[in-house]
């Protein structure tokens, strides 16, 4: 359920981007971010690196469609949702804080986020993210220097990437689980 709430912005824009305009798309992206949010710290949890740099990517989109390049094409939106996307993943790991450690932390008990494995884990898994963050971004470049590729080709790498990502979230802690003899639960729960 996590995962689902955690891409639920990402799911709203991609579905909007299709049915109306970019703005629309990002700042309905950006308000649903804001709503994660505001559930987590009304449950007591902590702001997510990830749920506001998102809402401060799709805002900060939205805002440069309104304001300054009303015709930068869909294209060029998702490309740079993608690249802020890379830039909140990598720089979460570059600040030594992976995004997807808050996540965890928050849904295993404090011995179990104490054990050695249980950060480097993280960085794997927030490693992951980042490489489908960066063949997302890779796909939309070569559609933008390309433009006689199809369409469905972006959109088939992007499915392919983030359903990769998903799986490894889902997997990577029960391989590591049983390779390593950690206690269930050891690692995210992100499901």
């Amino acid at each position: 359920m996590t995962i689902f709430l955690i891409l639920a912005p990402y799911g709203v824009y991609t579905f909007l981007m299709m049915v109306t305009s970019a703005a629309t798309s990002v700042f309905v992206a950006s308000a649903i971010c804001l709503a994660t949010i505001a559930v987590d710290v009304a449950c007591g949890r902590s702001v997510k690196i990830l749920a506001a740099g998102s809402a401060i990517l799709f805002a900060g989109i939205g805002l440069t469609l309104v304001l300054f390049d009303p015709k930068l094409g869909s294209l060029g939106v998702k490309l740079s949702v993608d690249i802020g996307i890379f830039v909140i993943s990598l720089g979460s790991m570059l600040a030594r804080r992976p995004f997807t450690l808050q996540y965890a932390i928050e849904s295993v008990p404090a011995e179990t986020a104490a054990m050695p494995g249980f950060l480097t884990a993280n960085y794997i898994i927030t490693g992951a993210w980042t490489v489908a963050a960066l063949l997302m971004m890779a796909a939309n470049i070569v559609l933008l220097y390309f433009p006689g590729l199809p369409v469905w080709l972006g959109l088939a790498v992007a499915f392919a990437a983030r359903n990769s990502a998903i799986y490894f979230t889902k997997w990577y802690p029960e391989y590591r689980q049983i390779k390593y003899g950690a206690p269930a639960g050891a690692l995210t729960e992100a499901q």
